[in-house]
């Protein structure tokens, strides 16, 4: 199964999700603090995060942030958060998923499998190559991504995206696929996930949906990187 860290701050549900997601196969590390999580995610690196926002030394939208600045490993916010605003910070800070408390060790394991089978999917999307549009240079082996020259700072799933719909130019890409191919996440629903990534690989690239330049928006239909007139 999998390496999972659990950053939990309530030893009682700790060690509840802990002897869960080992009773399922995984092997499981639990630590209590943002400190001890980001000393065992520089040690050792875990197939997947699962991170409480309640933790006694940091905000554990804090922790978040620090975290994607050492690992682009996937993270799982569990909350008690639950208002869209919260959500659409947390999505926009790097969270892969959300799961808001109180929610049983099955959901958990489920929501483990789900993501990291999306993170297995993405990685395969892009055969490794470098593609070239415009001023936009995106090395997928490399994991890399520049514009004009100028390196762009990206987390996981935005680069992700950018290198689906580089190999891709010119093509109108739906909602559909890139939730399907990039993200394995089959409908669309209310799921705000691509528009918060879009929002900020834009901002990144200098663009915005009012301005665009590489990436177009089709409405009603998806999405297509372009050269810039």
């Amino acid at each position: 199964m999998a390496t999972v860290l659990l950053v939990e701050d309530d030893h009682v549900v700790r060690g509840a999700m802990l002897r869960s997601l080992a009773d399922r196969g995984h092997a499981v590390h639990a630590v209590g603090t943002a400190l001890d999580a980001l000393r065992r995610v520089a040690a050792q690196t875990p197939d997947l995060v699962v991170l409480d926002l309640g933790l006694p030394d940091l905000d554990g939208a804090d922790a978040l942030r620090m975290l994607r600045g050492i690992t682009d490993v996937p993270i799982i916010i569990a909350t008690a958060r639950d208002d869209e605003q919260a959500i659409v910070r947390l999505l926009r800070a790097g969270a892969d998923d959300y799961m808001v408390k109180p929610f049983t060790g099955a959901h958990l394991d489920a929501r483990i499998t789900t993501v990291l089978r999306r993170v297995g999917r993405a990685s395969r999307t892009v055969e490794p190559a470098v593609h070239a549009v415009g001023g936009l240079r995106v090395d997928v082996g490399e994991r890399s991504a520049h514009l004009d020259g100028v390196p762009l700072a990206l987390t996981r799933k935005e680069f992700d995206l950018l290198a689906y719909l580089a190999a891709r130019p010119g093509r109108v890409v739906s909602r559909r696929e890139l939730l399907e191919e990039v993200w394995r996440q089959p409908s669309v629903g209310e799921d705000q996930t691509i528009d918060v990534h879009l929002y900020w690989l834009r901002r990144k690239m200098g663009e915005s949906a009012a301005k665009p330049r590489y990436l177009r928006t089709v409405r009603g239909v998806g999405f297509r990187l372009v050269v810039p007139d």
